[in-house]
This record gives C-alpha cells, structure tokens and sequence, in this order.
C-alpha cells in the first residue's frame, strides 16, 4: 500500500532460587525476538495472578498463558511502498509498533507483528524503470532494505509479508471474488484529479491552490478511465453506527472526529482497478486490468498470517488471528484504514480490526518528512551515528504518541544523554562501582529484606504500574517519563543517604549502606524490564550487568494480574536475592559527544569543558580544586572524573560523589548560560 507516505509491579518477584553468575554484556545484538510455540484459538480468559516483573526459568516466558484458547495479539504497521528506500517516517511507526508488540509479549500474550512492504502499482513501475531495472528486481531490493533497518533498529517482527508473494495474490483474488459476489463491485467510467502519489482521485474541494494534494504539495492530474469500482456508499450507515458503538475503534479521540466528518460528509463509490497499470494483480474477471494498490495491500494484513504450511485461502488466514488488534498508521492514511477497509471486510463477511490508531508527522524544519517531498532524515544514518536504543527512546520519548514531532540533533543529544547516560546508565555504574570495592560485588541480603519499612520500594511500585498503564493506553512518551522518575528517584535515594560514607562508618552504618545498594540494584532490575520495549539492547545490557544471563532475558515476563471480578493489580517486590553475584562495572550507555565543523568544514575536538582560573593542591593525591563557574558541558568530565575515582581513587571517591549529585541538580535545571551554585568540584 502506498503507506510510506508517512510523514510520519510489578510483584518483582523472581523465580531465581540460585545464586546466578554475570555474562558478558557487550556487543549484544537482537536481531528478530525468538519465536515461541503458542496454541491457537480466540477465546482467552486470564488466570488471576499478581502483577510480576519476573525472570522465568523453564524457556517459555509464556507458559501461564496455558490452554487452547490462548487469543493472539496481532498488530500491524502499514505495508510499506517500496517507490524508494526506507525514511524516518516509516521507521518511527515500526520503532512504536515494535514497543506495543515486546511490552505486550511481557504481559505473557502470544503476539503477532505484522510488518512488510507494499509491491504494486503504477508509482513502482515508473521508480524501477527509472532506476534501469524491472519491477519485481526493484521491490527485492527495496524489501531487502527495510529488513536490514528493522534489524539495526531491534525490530523484533513476526511477519514480513510482500504483496508479491504468490500466496497473498491469492488471498487477493479471493477477497476481491466475495465482495463481487455480494453485489459490491461495478463497471462504470470516472474522469476527476488524480493525486499518483497517493493513488487516488481527488475531491477539488479537498486540493489546494492549482489543484496541489494537501500531503504530497503536488499538482493532481486530469485523468479518465474505465473502472471497477467498489459500492462505498452503501455502508455509509453501518460504518456510522460501528463509530457510534465503538468510540475506540479509531483513536486517538481526534483522529476518530476527523473519520466521523468524512462519513457525514457522504461517502463516494471508489476505483479499485486500473487500466493503464500492468504492475499489479490482474482482476479475477477481467485480465486487462489490474487490482487497485488499496484494494490488493490491506489484505496483506489478513495473507501475513499464513503459516508456510497453510491453503493459501481466506479460512486459513482467519482462523490464524484476525481480526487485528491493532493497526498502526500515519494520520495520512487514516482514510483507507478507517473508512475503506472496514467497508470492504463487512462486504466479505469478515471481522473488522478491534483498533485503529492513527500518529502523526515527524516533522523536519515544520513540515512534514516524506520520501514524496525530498526531505527525510535517514534512519540509516542515525542509527549508524547514535545507535538503536537512542533513536528509538528519542523518538518514543519525545513525540507524544498521536501527535507532530520534530526532530532536533541538539535536542537529541542532549536527550539521549541526560536519560539514558546520565539518569540511568550513571546510576547502574556508580552502584555496582561502590558494591565492587566494599561487598566483592555479591548482594548481602534479598531486595525484599532491603527494603522492609522503606517507602522508597512504594514510590517504585507505583511508577511501574504508572508505566504499565501508560503502555497499555500507548502512550508511549508518558510509560518513558514514568520509568524514567524511577531512575531520578534512584539517583535522589543515593544522593539522601550517601553509601559513600555509611561504608567508611563500618558497623551498622556499613550494614545499612550495603542494603542501599542492593535497593537501588533491584531498582535498576525493573528499569532493565520496564523499558525493555524501548531500549531493548540497553536493557539487555542492564540486565547482564546484574547477573543475569542472556537467555534470562529473552524469557522475561511483566506478569499482571487481570480480576475477573474485581480488575485489581497488585504489586510486590523481591528480584534480586542475597548472595547474587554482580558483574564488573562498565558503562552500558555512552554519552554522545557532539562534534563541531570549523570554518573550513573539518571536525574540531570538543571544546574543553572545564576551564581553571587557579590551581591549589589540596591532599597528598594531587587533586585540584576548581573555583569556577560550571557550565552544561562539563558533566561529561565531571562524570568521567566520578567514573575513574570509583575505579582508581577509591578511597577518595567519597569526596567527590556529593559534588556531582550537586552539580548533576543544577546542570539539569539550568535553563541557559552557566551554573554558578557550586564553587569547588573535585577532579583528578
């Protein structure tokens, strides 16, 4: 379909009853999530149990889903035009489908992800024949490029279906033979304005000025043919009282508004051939014209669900997950998804998709990023450059699910830096450098013992579950805000009680210090699981920092409790147990350095980020104090300074930690200029 025309408590409970050993944590790469055996069937009822972050030990983190009946969770980003290679836009839509689909697995469902590219039509022949190759050569190598994306970009899809698969061309002309069997399909000549970007004929009330597509800015073309055409119109009133009696059924609430209007307005019969088109499915009844790019890629929905042993019919099909539980579209294709495709299925006889959800631009210097109108930033490129889990928090972060993004590289950065190196990734190091150096990196104690009369353990029970449902509504930003006030509540807990010094106290001071460290280790625990959607190799890292091995993390759950009766969640606490040994710490997230251009286009050296204005020795170990203004860019020196006193000045770490937490409070609420609150900072 020509869908890239996007602009766009957790009862942390483990099951571990040994102590586990570290493995290596570098260099993990996910690649496609493990595929595991599910039962079919449509009827699902949720045992009652409690709400888990919890590492499974058997290899299926979806065992208590038991039965026959287990109902899949199938959701889909559209099919993607293959006219040119992949852009940001539709990146973005697959990057928050991505999210849904691993959080959704968390929750123990058997998940379906359908993702692919749309291979027909008249845009395709002309890109190929411009390129020097032929259709089918073209969209092989297009596909190809989007595979590789998704595999840079931790894209853990289940289905990749092409709409030149010979399979779904038969679930096509299947689909197309019931519809004309129910009296919806008709021959008749249509001349209007045609948008070949979009595919479609235009209302010129609808165009713009010289008769421009308001998505594309592209003059629309006279244009007459000879067509079938699809009876639209007739379900112009059952489509009005599914909306009526299904508010959800298009979200976000906007987007639902804007379907209603278009329905009220009256619906129009619409084309579903072409005469002048060879690149396509030829129409069952008629082999000089080929099936509309529409009408022939929604169904790619339904044929991705065939198994490779399958009939390739609409029975098999059905019967492996439809109807959807959720598409996932740009705003610029809400017309097909929520007005054309659920008319069509009714004319089939078939279940419509549970929901329809509809997200916005990314926007680039306030307009909209599509391959159509030349300005797209490539997601190649950024993830060469910044690395999957950065672009894919970024983006989830920072554009409010539903709405227009704009995409900074300054903002990015600072972004990226401030949560996931800072926030979090600082957190991790700074604990298990401190656990290291006093307890041989082995926890002394259960979390759950840690944590006994602590409200701390409240306040991150009631964010995971914050972040639960934030996940469950897809709102993607707000679930990342909220794991996001774990981490500050972490980094505020050290800060408070300075295990730094307890240690140095011995005795009951030492004892309650140790505790601390565990405490904010199974807080780090169910960072790792609680945005695992989003960053999943970060969080792989995370995870292995703590002990655990790599299979432990693909067989995770965030088990929740669904009452029948009394919809009630619980959460407990409890991951990590005593005696648990940690690994070495390294820093999982590095921060991204900006690099500058100088006059002459060549890359300078980041600017130094502190500047003396004098110089006093103060101790036998030649540390310097620094009397001067801070500006924003001396945290990543001053971090670094805090990494190398963990490792090689341990006994002097202790000085510095309270000056960094200072420093870090004020950097983050500095609005502009410099940071003039603090007056010594240590540095070797």
């Amino acid at each position: 379909m020509a869908v890239a025309r996007m602009n766009m408590n957790c009862s942390i409970q483990s099951s571990l009853s040994c102590i586990l050993k570290p493995s290596s944590f570098f260099n993990f790469r996910t690649t496609h999530f493990r595929n595991r055996v599910f039962p079919t069937g449509n009827n699902f009822v949720a045992p009652k149990r409690s709400l888990l972050c919890t590492c499974s030990s058997n290899g299926n983190s979806n065992a208590f889903q038991t039965g026959e009946k287990a109902e899949p969770f199938v959701v889909t980003t559209p099919l993607y035009y293959v006219n040119a290679p992949p852009h940001m836009g539709s990146a973005y839509t697959t990057i928050a489908a991505d999210a849904i689909a691993r959080f959704q697995r968390l929750l123990g469902k058997r998940v379906v992800f359908i993702t692919g590219t749309d291979e027909h039509g008249e845009k395709i022949a002309t890109a190929a024949a411009a390129g020097g190759s032929g259709p089918r050569e073209h969209c092989d190598v297009i596909s190809q490029a989007y595979k590789m994306l998704w595999n840079d970009l931790d894209i853990a899809y289940d289905k990749f279906i092409r709409t030149t698969d010979p399979k779904h061309e038969a679930i096509v002309e299947e689909f197309y033979s019931r519809v004309l069997a129910n009296d919806d399909i008709y021959r008749a000549d249509y001349e209007g304005l045609y948008c070949v970007n979009c595919e479609e004929y235009k209302d010129e009330k609808e165009l713009l000025e010289n008769n421009c597509c308001p998505t594309h800015l592209k003059p629309c073309v006279p244009r007459k043919e000879d067509n079938y055409f699809f009876a639209l119109s007739k379900y112009q009133k059952p489509l009005e009282e599914i909306l009526a009696q299904n508010p959800d059924f298009v979200q976000p609430s906007y987007r639902l508004n804007e379907v209603q209007s278009w329905i009220k307005n009256g619906l129009r019969d619409f084309s579903i051939s072409r005469a002048a088109v060879d690149w396509g499915i030829p129409v069952p009844n008629d082999n000089k014209q080929t099936i509309y790019v529409w009408f022939d890629a929604l169904l790619g929905y339904i044929s991705a669900l065939l198994e490779d042993k399958d009939q390739p019919n609409l029975q098999s099909a059905v019967s492996s997950g439809w109807p959807a539980s959720l598409h996932l579209i740009g705003k610029d294709i809400l017309r097909f998804h929520a007005v054309y495709w659920p008319a069509m299925l009714m004319s089939a006889g078939l279940s419509l998709p549970k929901r329809v959800f509809g997200h916005g631009f990314l926007t680039k210097d306030g307009m909209k990023m599509g391959k159509s109108l030349g300005n797209t930033i490539e997601p190649n490129e950024l993830v060469d450059k910044f690395g999957a889990d950065a672009v894919r928090y970024f983006f989830l972060r920072e554009v409010e699910f539903g709405n227009d993004g704009d995409y900074s590289e300054d903002r990015f950065i600072n972004i990226v830096n401030a949560h996931l190196a800072n926030t979090i990734g600082n957190l991790l190091n700074r604990t298990l450098g401190l656990l290291k150096k006093n307890c041989q990196s082995t926890l002394v104690v259960d979390s759950s013992i840690a944590a006994e009369g602590k409200e701390f353990k409240d306040t991150v029970e009631r964010l995971v579950e914050k972040a639960r449902i934030h996940y469950e509504n897809l709102a993607l930003s707000s679930a990342c805000e909220a794991v996001l006030e774990i981490g500050n509540a972490g980094n505020l807990y050290m800060d408070k009680h300075q295990p730094w010094s307890l240690f140095k106290q011995g005795g009951d001071a030492f004892e309650a210090a140790a505790k601390d460290l565990v405490i904010i280790l199974e807080t780090m625990r169910i960072i790792a699981i609680a945005l695992s959607p989003v960053a999943p190799s970060l969080c792989r890292r995370i995870h292995a920092q703590l002990g655990y091995s790599e299979d432990q993390f693909d067989n995770l759950n965030w088990v929740h409790t669904l009452s029948l009766f009394l919809n009630i969640v619980k959460t407990k606490w409890g991951g990590l147990k005593g005696g648990q040994v940690m690994a070495q710490p390294k820093p999982v997230f590095a921060r991204i350095e900006q690099i500058k251009e100088n006059e002459n286009g060549g890359a300078e050296a980041p600017k130094k980020v502190v500047k003396k204005k004098e110089e006093k020795a103060t101790g036998s170990r030649g540390d310097r104090s620094l009397g001067v203004p801070i500006s924003e860019d001396s945290l990543p020196l001053i971090e670094i300074s805090l990494t190398l006193s963990i490792h090689h000045h341990d006994d002097t770490s202790t000085a510095i930690y309270p000056r960094v937490s200072m420093l870090r409070s004020c950097i983050s609420g500095m609005k502009s200029g410099v940071c003039e609150a603090i007056s010594e900072v240590y540095v070797w």
